[in-house]
């Protein structure tokens, strides 16, 4: 017999970014536990892939784009879940872009889309999603941090500074909104090989420096992260709100390792 308290049967949840990489293990997961889940991001392909998968768990779906640059655009998704499932109990941030480059000739333009993206886009998505759980008097809000929350990286200067404020922006939501019934944390992933990153660490200096300072040895596999969401966005999380939950091999305890 499972903990009765970690399954989302009855729950409703929008995955803003839920159709590919970190937010579709999360959006699976969720259905996985018993929620049903609007995955949303802004290709309707790929939406509509991720909806089947979801169906086929026995959940119920729906197929809505989005954009986190365009407020209308996830007003649209809220409006859109509502009728289709009567409410929204959770909502997960996990839309995101980054841009490698040295600090020193980085444009204000990409400096701005990335942080137009990271961090303002899930400002939009809160307020707007956090309105309607703020009515309900229940919510459970889970943002995508990352570990370049906490730890600098080599030429990621605009990412990192706009998941630090993604980490910040949960603390400050979280104090603010307890009161309305709404828990609102961050889950920091490590190093997660999907196919837009793997040529990036398999087997180049800055993989194996990875691998070096994660004392698992390894990189994450993203449905890893679907256990931290499904508590997160649990009645099993009753009392928590405002915390950063690492999921990370162990990098950010890591000092030496050998």
């Amino acid at each position: 017999m499972g903990y009765s308290k970690l399954d989302l049967k009855g729950k409703s949840a929008v995955v803003v970014g839920g159709t590919s990489g970190i937010g579709r293990a999360i959006a699976l997961g969720l259905a996985e536990a018993g929620a049903d889940v609007a995955p949303t991001s802004r290709r309707l392909e790929q939406v509509e892939a991720t909806a089947r998968e979801i169906e086929a768990l026995g959940r119920r779906s729906l197929r809505a784009t989005s954009d986190v640059t365009d407020r209308a655009s996830l007003q649209h998704v809220l409006d859109a879940a509502v009728k289709t499932f009567g409410k929204v109990d959770i909502l997960v941030n996990s839309a995101g872009r980054t841009k490698r480059a040295p600090t020193i000739d980085f444009s204000e333009k990409d400096w701005n889309d990335i942080l137009e993206t990271n961090l303002t886009g899930i400002l939009r998505a809160c307020q707007i999603f956090g309105r309607h759980m703020a009515e309900r008097r229940y919510g459970r809000i889970i943002n995508i941090a990352s570990i370049g929350s906490f730890l600098g990286m080599l030429e990621v200067a605009a990412y990192s500074a706009s998941k630090a404020a993604v980490a910040s922006l949960t603390q400050s939501l979280a104090i603010e909104w307890a009161p309305r019934g709404i828990c609102v944390n961050a889950i920091a992933p490590g190093v997660f090989r999907t196919a837009l990153n793997e040529k990036l660490l398999d087997g180049t200096p800055r993989g194996n420096e990875w691998l070096m300072r994660t004392p698992m040895k390894r990189f994450g596999q993203v449905e890893e992260l679907a256990g931290a969401a499904v508590y997160l966005a649990s009645d099993a999380a009753s009392y928590t709100t405002g915390s950063v939950l690492a999921v990370d091999g162990g990098i950010l305890a890591s000092g030496v390792n050998q």
